[in-house]
This record gives structure tokens, C-alpha cells and sequence, in this order.
């Protein structure tokens, strides 16, 4: 089987394909053929060496895949052959043609679900309902800016903010991915890379917003803060523009405005009871019709080294997966 293999940090292209043997099936475990495999900003600085965690050489990126139960392991109960399936496979191996994963770590794929929205959604749809309801604690008819509305992690927080009865306010940085996030239900599409966008945020929600999701850091990061209104909130989920942001205090201080941390896989390790009944009610969400992942580009296993290049230099509007030959 076809497997990606980066055997050290650096530069993406420095990925290669390895045809390895199909592993073996243990006890509790189920074997996947993977039919599509999500690709993610993380994978891509993880490869490079820029993630804060960094796993031993050689090893195989991606964390999320979906596809059809190819072996079950013994003590294993609830999966068959040929069920479709998702997981999330830790934080590599999942760019690869069959994986195997615990039992625990596998979900049966709604009906409603493709398999490359089944791969793709876990990370940013649990990240976005996480940070707007477990940390935010979001409410009915609160205004929300959501930064990199175009990405993956940002369409999530659009539809998931809009689930939530929120008014959504979705700022990107190009035409295509404004259009996405309008097509996903935000109410109001904004420039991004609009020199006074702290201005622009406060035209579009009459005075400022009550939540800002901020995956991208930078400067934009200072002007959501300045954005928010009396006991605003502004969500800190990570620095996707490069440097670690700093903000100035007296924003914060001012008008009793909060900022809070979200990070949504630490969390994971500690409650992973409290994790599974969340996931469990975004399943429900989505098979009801409440959530509606967008369906992902799909390109070929081979191709992944251009897929994390498009996806660390946010080339791509949406998601993105790996399909396997």
C-alpha cells in the first residue's frame, strides 16, 4: 500500500512515497482502508518541525481518516467488514492506504457524510463547538466575527455559529472564500486584510461583536480585540499568520473585555468521556441536517506535499483530503 513517509523535518517537499505492507489487525483494534484522509494546517508545520510537539523520524503524517472496516481486532464489538467508518488517528499515520487504530478511536459514518466530510470535519467542527459552547459559552442572537472565515476551521465556526442562533460575521481574505462562508450562513462577508477592519467589524454588527474566533493571530488579532463590545470575548485558538500575538492590556481592561484560550485537543487528553458525548452530539447535529460540513478537495495520495504546502500558505478555501490509489 501506498504510504507518505516524511523521514525529516523541513521543507514539505521533502515528503516522499513509500509502498509499505498492510499492518496487522491486534486485539481492539479495527483496520481502515482509507478512502480519504483530511489534511490540516498542523500536519503541515508538524512536517516541517515548527509544531511544538514533534514526533520521532520517520513517520507518517495526518490525523484524520475515514473509509470502510477492512480487519477486526479481537474484543472488539459494534463494527463489521465493509462498515463505513471515521477516526482520528492521534497525530500521524493517517496518510496512508490502510491504518489501524483503536476501537475506541472509531466512529460509524452517518449516511449523510461523504467520506472525504467524514475525514475532514472532526478537527475543526469540535474545535469550533468547543471554543463557542464549552469555553464562550455562546448565546442566542450574540454577534460573532469569525477570522479566517475561509478555511476550514474557520467555515466550522460559521456553520456551527450559526447553529447556535449567533449572528455571524466572517472576514477572508479573498472573494472565493467569502462567498464560502456566506454559502455556509454567515450574515455578513468582510475583508480581512482591510487596513481598519476593527472599523469594518463595527459597521457590519452596529457598534462591535460580542465574540471574536481568532484561529489567525497577527495584527488582525489586536484589531478583533478592539472590536468587541462591553464583556466581548475574544477566542485565542492559534497563530496561523506566524508570530504569537501580542495584545495590549489596557484593550482588555477596557469595557471588562475577556480573552480566553481554546485548545480544544489538550482538553481531549484530560475528558475524554466529556470529548466522546461531544463529538456524539455533532454526529447527531450533522445526520439531522443541523451542521453541513462542506465537502472537500480531493486530491491523490502523491500529492500531498502540495496539499500542506496550499494548506500552511492558505491557498485553499474550504477543506482538503488525500485520497489513496
Amino acid at each position: 500500500m501506498q504510504v507518505v513517509v516524511c523521514r525529516e523535518f523541513g521543507p514539505l517537499d521533502d515528503l516522499v512515497i513509500d509502498d509499505q505492507a498492510v499492518p496487522e489487525c491486534g486485539d481492539g483494534q479495527i483496520r481502515i482502508a482509507v478512502g480519504a484522509a483530511g489534511v490540516n494546517f498542523v500536519d503541515g508545520l508538524l512536517a516541517q518541525g515548527q509544531y511544538q510537539l514533534k514526533p520521532p523520524v520517520p513517520y507518517t503524517p495526518g490525523s484524520e481518516i475515514a473509509g470502510t472496516v477492512s480487519a477486526v481486532g479481537e474484543g472488539v464489538e459494534g463494527f463489521a467488514l465493509d462498515d463505513r467508518v471515521f477516526a482520528s488517528t492521534g497525530l500521524t499515520g493517517g496518510f496512508a492506504g490502510e491504518v489501524v487504530v483503536s476501537a475506541l478511536a472509531v466512529h460509524h459514518t452517518p449516511d449523510a457524510m461523504t467520506d472525504g466530510q467524514a475525514a475532514s470535519f472532526t478537527q475543526s467542527y469540535m474545535t469550533a463547538r468547543f471554543a463557542l459552547d464549552t469555553r464562550a459559552h455562546a448565546q442566542p442572537g450574540q454577534q460573532l466575527l469569525v477570522l479566517g472565515a475561509g478555511g476550514g476551521i474557520g467555515l466550522a465556526a460559521v456553520d456551527v455559529g450559526r447553529s447556535m442562533g449567533l449572528r455571524v460575521i466572517a472576514a477572508a481574505s479573498t472573494d472565493d472564500k467569502r462567498q464560502h462562508a456566506l454559502d455556509l450562513g454567515a450574515d455578513v462577508a468582510i475583508d480581512s486584510r482591510d487596513p481598519d477592519l476593527k472599523n469594518a467589524v463595527r459597521a457590519a454588527s452596529d457598534g462591535g461583536v460580542d465574540l471574536a474566533y481568532d484561529p489567525v493571530g497577527g495584527t488582525a488579532s489586536e484589531q478583533a480585540l478592539r472590536a468587541l463590545t462591553n464583556d466581548g470575548q475574544l477566542l485565542v485558538l492559534g497563530f496561523a499568520a506566524g508570530d504569537i500575538t501580542r495584545l495590549p492590556a489596557n484593550q482588555i481592561l477596557l469595557r471588562n473585555r475577556r480573552v480566553t484560550g481554546v485548545d480544544w485537543g489538550g482538553w481531549t487528553v484530560s475528558n475524554p468521556l466529556d470529548n466522546r458525548a461531544l463529538l456524539q452530539d455533532v454526529i447527531e447535529q450533522i445526520a439531522r441536517g443541523e451542521l453541513h460540513p462542506t465537502e472537500p478537495t480531493a486530491r491523490p495520495l502523491s500529492e500531498a506535499s502540495a496539499a500542506l504546502r496550499d494548506q500552511v500558505e492558505g491557498k485553499v478555501a474550504g477543506k482538503t483530503v488525500l485520497v489513496p490509489s
